[in-house]
């Protein structure tokens, strides 16, 4: 099987999986919780997407892989980290909601556009899943469960 195809069903596979995971687990232990408490290990899970800051480490990954995806994945990915710890530090103060909204709102645009510049960068043939080298888990295991905890924190806000 070719590499870009490889790729391209390790997403959705890493979404099935993570659904399943989430549906079985997560939202069993979560949805009897305040939503405080329930957004509270969500958060802790966002706290490691400074591991995005991957994509600019040389030898992690390809020399050939685009600074204009490296650069805005990684950068995305540390603020959405750092808000998500300013999340944990203010939750269950009047200000925390507020910063549970920001966060969550900042990281999920930041992984939609990462999508995006990817799918746009793959079309013009300057991205290619070889590019990814060691960081090829960041999108295949790790985003789809950082999508699917955004809409579990969207869910706790809203519900």
């Amino acid at each position: 099987m070719p590499p870009r195809f490889a790729f391209r069903l390790s997403v959705p596979f890493g979404l099935l999986a993570w659904g399943i995971v989430t549906a079985l687990y997560i939202w069993p232990a979560l949805r009897g919780l305040a939503a405080v408490d329930a957004i509270r290990p969500l958060l802790v899970v966002h706290s490691f997407r400074y591991i995005g800051l991957a994509f600019l480490v040389p030898g992690t990954v390809a020399p050939e892989l685009p600074a204009a995806f490296a650069r805005p994945a990684a950068l995305g990915d540390l603020v959405a980290a750092l808000l998500a710890l300013l999340a944990l530090g203010t939750l269950g103060t009047p200000v925390g909601i507020s910063v549970i909204w920001v966060f969550n709102i900042w990281g999920s645009a930041d992984l939609v556009y990462a999508f995006y510049n990817g799918a746009r960068l793959v079309s013009a043939g300057k991205l290619l899943a070889a590019h990814f080298g060691a960081a090829y888990f960041i999108p295949t295991f790790y985003v789809p469960l950082l999508l699917i905890t955004h809409g579990l924190v969207f869910w706790l806000l809203v519900g």
